[in-house]
């Protein structure tokens, strides 16, 4: 019997492709033009998402699931992209085919354009978001069992985060998503005491902080390249070396005092696999003790025990490096299929990936089954409280 077929699997990291109207469909009136919409782009012949004055990528161009060109290519519209990417009850259908029990979703343009929402009118800016978690959670209503919303916050505005983060929670949301690098839009790393309200409530709430590679500001010329077929070879080296990105924030939170003071906080990196992680946590063990870092802060335990008690990598397309991690910490690894970005695993004519069923067999097969149980559901169960 397969696996998928045994272990209720949870899948820690996907998106959902936010539909044209998901803003001028829920804001007021009030906002006008102001409100992010999508146009028509002559000369890259798609609908494009316009936010304040940025023109960022276009509707369907993360929703790669099954395309027949080659990345970085991608669906002109919804309508030609795959339907689970946008419509609840498809990606159910989808989860089915992939042996897929649950998914934990996450945005795209939230998540991958800040910047852009932070040139809006403070107050519009909030009501996107509120928007968005709205949206959110309806789409994941369809099946909240199996369709776990996160929710994302006005991080520039400490107050109304911690009104979003109790709202959001009343609405279903399982955790929030928190930025992997705050300095590229002027706000204080996850280091600052500024933010110890923020992290207070969420370990209160039981919510994990998740961290998603990418929180990046796109020129005009780079939105552009991305689907010039001649920058093909630059796509492969900045998509694998942003996945390395949350590198950052797991040493932030490993070498400083955020988890003594919250023992009960959990941090999660989706995105951005987890053969790296054993390299990080030896190099930072070593010198915290090569530079008498564990002298001058007698109080704090060394880096790599903080990462296994509180911190939690994810895989997906990896083979050798994520069973080394596995095997050296079966407890800190979850599953994900990343759907339906274009590095995700997605099968389809012009893809790599295999289907999920046959990616887990592969990878975990002839593993301990109390350790195939951990990383399949156990250990994503526990952090969004799932059954």
């Amino acid at each position: 019997m397969a696996l998928v077929d045994e272990i209720p699997v949870i899948d820690c990291d996907s998106h959902v492709t936010e539909p044209p109207d998901l803003w001028t469909s829920r804001l007021s009136g009030r906002w006008r033009d102001g409100v992010p919409h999508v146009i028509w782009d002559e000369r890259l012949n798609e609908h494009r998402w316009l936010v304040g004055d940025r023109k960022l990528n276009g509707v369907a161009s993360f929703a790669m699931a099954g395309w027949h060109e080659y990345s970085p290519a991608h669906p002109p519209s919804l309508e030609e992209a795959d339907p689970g990417a946008h419509d609840p009850r498809a990606r159910l259908s989808r989860l089915d085919e992939y042996g897929v029990h649950a998914q934990v979703i996450y945005p795209n343009l939230l998540g991958f354009y800040v910047p852009a929402f932070l040139d809006l009118e403070p107050a519009l800016a909030l009501d996107c978001v509120r928007a968005y978690n709205d949206f959110l959670a309806e789409f994941c209503s369809v099946d909240p069992k199996r369709l776990v919303p996160l929710m994302f916050l006005p991080f520039w505005d400490l107050d109304a985060s911690l009104a979003e983060m109790k709202r959001a929670l009343d609405l279903g949301h399982k955790g929030l998503v928190f930025g992997v690098d705050f300095a590229k839009v002027g706000l204080p790393p996850i280091t600052d005491p500024t933010w110890d309200p923020l992290l207070s409530a969420a370990e209160d709430a039981e919510l994990s902080i998740n961290f998603h590679i990418g929180f990046s500001q796109v020129t005009e010329d780079e939105l552009r390249s991305q689907i010039r077929l001649q920058d093909r070879v630059e796509f492969v080296k900045n998509s694998a070396l942003m996945m390395l990105g949350n590198a950052r924030a797991v040493a932030d939170v490993v070498t400083s005092d955020i988890c003594a003071r919250h023992p009960g906080l959990n941090f999660v990196s989706v995105e951005s696999g987890c053969g790296w992680l054993l390299f990080l946590l030896e190099a930072l063990d070593w010198q915290w003790e090569n530079t008498g870092a564990h002298l001058a802060f007698p109080e704090r335990e060394f880096p790599s025990v903080y990462f296994r008690r509180q911190v939690y990598g994810s895989f997906w397309f990896e083979r050798d490096s994520m069973r080394r991690t596995i095997g050296a910490l079966p407890d800190n690894v979850m599953f994900e299929t990343d759907f339906p970005h274009p590095t995700s695993l997605c099968p389809g004519p012009a893809s790599s990936a295999e289907n999920p069923r046959d990616a887990i067999e592969r990878a975990l097969g002839d593993l301990p089954r109390d350790v195939v149980q951990k990383v399949l559901h156990d250990t994503a169960a526990r952090l969004y409280h799932l059954e």
